[in-house]
């Protein structure tokens, strides 16, 4: 196991009303802090999901766990073939690697603090979606940036007989 010792000087200190939001009901992302704010220590962002809205289809990284903090509400989150329903201050951290998906429960609201370490450049990432969302790139796009966001997309049929 190597030490990995994040470069940065200063806190890092967001304001809620200065995060970046980026889409809006059901899916609602607030920007946190990116890599490049951290020292690569981590990324992370604020997810409010409305109505058991999807957050984030089925997918793993190479290099870096992803923390699922669950603020309020119940979500659905899979980790590898299982599926766990989890509830207020509930915590779930999928390693590299393994497959992950999360939303909110059905008929349910979620609201999910994310944290990816260490950390990769992901803002551009959620724009990008944004833009898929819009119509102004195609869904296929984001197959053309799976290595730049480490963002690797697949199938599950643990995710699938459970969202549907």
């Amino acid at each position: 196991m190597s030490l990995f010792v994040p470069q940065f000087d200063e806190s890092v200190i967001v304001r809620a009303a200065e995060a970046e939001v980026v889409g809006r009901a059901p899916t609602t992302v607030r920007l946190l802090a990116d890599s490049s704010r951290t020292g690569g220590a981590l990324s992370t962002q604020r997810v409010t999901l409305t109505a058991g809205a999807d957050g984030a289809r089925p997918h793993w990284h190479d290099n870096s766990a992803e923390m699922f903090f669950l603020l309020d509400g119940a979500a659905d989150i899979l980790s590898g073939e299982d599926v766990v329903t989890a509830g207020p201050g509930d915590l779930v951290v999928v390693p590299p690697g393994r497959p992950h998906a999360f939303a909110a429960v059905p008929g349910a609201d979620a609201d999910l603090l994310i944290v990816i370490t260490p950390g990769v450049e992901r803002f551009e990432y959620f724009r990008h979606l944004r833009r898929v969302a819009l119509g102004e790139a195609t869904p296929e796009s984001l197959l053309d940036v799976q290595e730049r966001y480490d963002n690797h997309f697949l199938s599950s049929a643990a995710w699938e007989a459970r969202r549907g």
